[in-house]
């Protein structure tokens, strides 16, 4: 009995299947943090830009 139960918790890969998602997860979170902070940098210096742009025309 002791050893059936043993070999089928041996075979069960439902917790090795979640931890696969998790790790997929994560990356693509990581993947999606980096991305951004890229777009976040250059809508920055976009909108940067635009305020230096604005003010010039504003002092003439």
């Amino acid at each position: 009995m002791r050893k059936e139960i043993f070999l089928q918790f041996v075979r069960d890969e439902e917790g090795a299947t979640a931890i696969e998602y998790a790790l997929i997860v994560g990356l693509i979170a990581v993947g999606l943090i980096v991305s951004l902070e890229s777009v976040r940098s250059a809508l920055a210096t976009f909108y940067g830009t635009i305020v230096t742009k604005l003010t010039a025309l504003g002092a003439s």
